[in-house]
């Protein structure tokens, strides 16, 4: 499965919204949850683990939030 059958499959069983720039577009929100101050959370995806390695270097929430989680990268391989 690719990454993108794997969007359509989550954007065909309402578990997600399309693929959007948070730069161009904004996120996506509801009007409520604007009026909460509420949370949406956005997922980056990669092109390649060099390119994961480059934004997580220098976005401290990508960081915290992942080790909060208790998530730690494997080891690249080759690396």
């Amino acid at each position: 499965m690719t990454r993108d059958d794997w969007l359509k499959l989550g954007w065909d069983n309402r578990w997600c919204g399309p693929p959007v720039c948070s730069t161009c577009d904004g996120v996506p929100f509801t009007e409520d949850e604007i009026e909460m101050g509420d949370c949406v959370y956005v997922l980056r995806l990669y092109e390649a683990p060099e390119m994961a390695e480059a934004v997580e270097a220098d976005h401290s929430p990508s960081q915290w939030r992942a080790s909060n989680l208790g998530w730690t990268h494997p080891p690249v391989p080759g690396g």
